[in-house]
């Protein structure tokens, strides 16, 4: 056979060509029409700039809309969901080559192109869909994960995507059956539906089958395509926008600003002061359920679920519904799920299709607080100490000093020629057990020589408690005086132990005009080890694992550097636990929840502790004040007969830098 005369007539066994056309006017009126009325929706939502820096927006969309990587994190769920949408992409293509082959005589399907392409590669592919359709099912009625959503419309999308390809076969092994195609090996699939089919049907039951399925087929791929932007099967076209769109700042930096002066609107209550990209954030929705399996709040039963906050703003009723109150008119944004969010970021992170859950929870919380004053009573303690007195420790008799006893630690004020300034943070300051992670640190920048200074009494609180808790006024007004003050010493350099103020002045304090050089305690310290500055013995008795703070991991992407401190101390990487690094599973401590006394039973530090119990480890290492805290409290609950020490990693430099020390002084002395 000549390989150039490889081909198959287009539309065989089928008349009336002309209807299909006809039936695709209303077809494509109804889907356009559909998506108008997203797109309607999101041009109703507040500006936002998203189409700055198109090269990184373009390869964001090809790793994660093309090639699914953050899909594929879930190997079952992302493999599946692969074979269906590459499955259907190729479909599309080849259904497209046929509409212009036959009617614009373009001549595309002949030869090696018809053979490999047209013929084999769809065929694969159009089984693998079959294949992912199989793997969907079986994990949504048998394995039946709690994350998913259970609805109707989920299971008409997977049939009709089944019936619209199980046709597709079934029409072109007729095909093959009826006219003896002596190319129909190279459609494998197909092929086989004509080999099964000969010996049951005569040509002429074979041509009529093959009529009737080619309209049947037609009217459902129509139907389909006519229903799609009703649907979350409307994602195929909002998940790579939206990933477009996605924020390529740090997550810590996603919080936006309120423009006072203006007169803006104080927080979200209503779909309309959104913006333009939240709204498009529920349209592009898949329904995975992700962010709710990750949520720290959900995991401890808590009725918090990010996956419902969006679904359910979704499926608001459009036109007035834009105007209408949301926090509490649909169950997921009850103040008291609302509450419960720790702002750890991990429903950002895990989303493959980039929604931004926690800002909005920050945007419904800001309504609560500026606008209604309805917040836990604990947390209304800590911002009115945040007014009064600075820091959010309303019980506190500590002052910003005590931790600097015997030590001989400068002010900024008295001390120009510092090279950096120890910001020391309100959890380090004024929590007891915190001072010693301070000490420690100083100590450890003294023994390294880098000149360094602080603020003492002058310092306050960087604001993070009050913007996350949702008071934006107050948070600018301390941020403006702080970048005020900084600037008034001419500070250049900062570094703090606090996750949480290295987040405000790196990502936020730039917007008031704040441009420090910022490091987290970590880096300084790694860095330090790195150039011999600070040499630590070597300690092996003691394993170590080491729980990520949230507002240093996911918020910023800072891992390595305090496991590099930990190696330094005991010669071997920590020990991980089964949640770590970008899904580390949160201390519970973030978003103003140090200050709420949570329901027992229902305490995110407590499964954390369990977490880090379960390595066997002898030491929690920690990098955070506000993580010391919560898991102090949580080991303590949950260790039983174990004795696991919880420790910042610069008290465990410390001790091993001074253990070094008496070693060497004793050597010295032997010698």
């Amino acid at each position: 056979m000549n390989v150039a005369q490889a081909t198959r007539p287009i539309y065989w066994n089928v008349s009336h060509i002309w209807l299909m056309y006809a039936l695709l006017v209303p077809t494509i009126a109804v889907a356009a029409y559909g998506i108008y009325l997203r797109v309607r929706r999101w041009c109703r939502g507040a500006p936002l700039a998203r189409f700055d820096r198109p090269i990184e927006r373009v390869m964001l969309v090809v790793r994660h809309a093309i090639a699914q990587r953050l899909t594929a994190r879930e190997r079952y769920a992302g493999l599946f969901h692969r074979f269906i949408a590459y499955g259907f992409v190729i479909l599309t293509i080849a259904t497209t080559l046929v509409a212009f082959d036959a009617d614009l005589g373009t001549s595309i399907l002949h030869g090696w192109f018809y053979l490999y392409f047209q013929s084999f590669t769809v065929d694969v592919f159009g089984a693998l869909v079959l294949v992912g359709i199989a793997m969907a099912a079986l994990r949504r009625w048998i394995s039946h994960p709690a994350k998913l959503v259970y609805t109707d419309e989920a299971a008409l999308i997977l049939a009709a995507v089944l019936v619209i390809v199980a046709t597709g076969f079934l029409l072109e092994g007729w095909r093959i059956a009826a006219t003896n195609d002596p190319w129909g090996a190279w459609s494998p699939f197909g092929n086989l539906v004509a080999r099964a089919s000969r010996p049951l049907m005569s040509v002429a039951a074979l041509q009529i089958a093959h009529r009737a399925t080619w309209w049947f087929h037609l009217a459902v791929s129509f139907s389909f395509l006519a229903w799609v932007p009703y649907t979350k099967m409307m994602h195929v076209l909002t998940a790579p926008l939206n990933v477009y769109t996605a924020n390529l700042d740090p997550i810590g930096a996603s919080l936006k600003s309120i423009d006072f002066k203006k007169g803006d609107v104080l927080g979200v209550n209503s779909l309309d002061r959104f913006t333009w990209k939240d709204l498009l954030d529920l349209d592009a929705c898949t329904e995975c359920g992700r962010c709710t399996a990750a949520c720290p709040a959900h995991a401890v039963g808590k009725s918090l679920s990010p996956r419902d906050i969006i679904l359910q703003l979704r499926d608001l009723p459009d036109g007035n519904g834009h105007a209408m109150p949301i926090i509490g008119v649909v169950p997921a944004t009850s103040p008291e799920s609302l509450w419960e969010c720790t702002t750890c970021a991990a429903c950002v992170e895990v989303c493959p299709v980039f929604i931004e859950q926690m800002p909005k929870i920050i945007d419904l919380r800001r309504h609560l607080v500026m606008e209604q004053a309805e917040f836990p009573d604990s947390m209304q303690d800590a911002i009115v100490s945040l007014e009064k007195r600075g820091h959010p420790f309303s019980g506190t008799q500590a002052t910003r000093l005590d931790w600097a006893e015997g030590l001989d630690v400068r002010l900024v004020s008295d001390a120009r020629d510092a090279e950096v300034l120890l910001w020391v943070g309100c959890g380090g300051s004024l929590i007891e057990r915190n001072q010693k992670v301070i000490r420690a640190t100083a100590q450890l920048l003294q023994k390294a020589g880098v000149r360094f200074a602080v603020l003492g009494r002058e310092e306050k609180c960087c604001g993070d408690p009050a913007r996350r808790i949702g008071n934006e006024f107050l948070f600018e007004s301390l941020a403006r005086d702080n970048v005020t003050k900084l600037q008034r010493y001419q500070v250049k350099k900062v570094v703090t132990p606090c996750p949480h103020c290295f987040n405000t002045f790196k990502n936020e304090y730039p917007q008031y005009g704040g441009a420090f050089e910022v490091y987290h305690h970590s880096q300084l310290l790694s860095d330090l080890v790195d150039q011999g500055k600070i040499a630590p013995a070597s300690e092996t008795k003691r394993s170590v694992t080491f729980h990520d703070p949230c507002y240093l991991g996911r918020h910023n992407g800072v891992y390595d550097a305090p496991r590099r401190v930990v190696g330094a101390v005991s010669q071997s990487a920590p020990i991980e636990m089964a949640r770590s690094r970008n899904q580390s599973f949160c201390c519970g401590g973030g978003g103003g929840m140090s200050f709420v006394d949570e329901p027992a039973g229902k305490r995110v530090n407590q499964e954390r502790a369990r977490e880090a119990l379960e390595t066997g480890a002898d030491v929690l290492a920690v990098s955070c004040p506000f993580c010391m805290t919560m898991m102090q409290d949580g080991i303590n609950a949950r260790k039983g007969d174990r004795d696991m020490r919880v420790m910042d990693i610069a008290e465990l430099l410390w001790e091993a830098a001074e253990q070094r020390a008496t070693h060497q002084q004793a050597a010295d002395i032997g010698g």
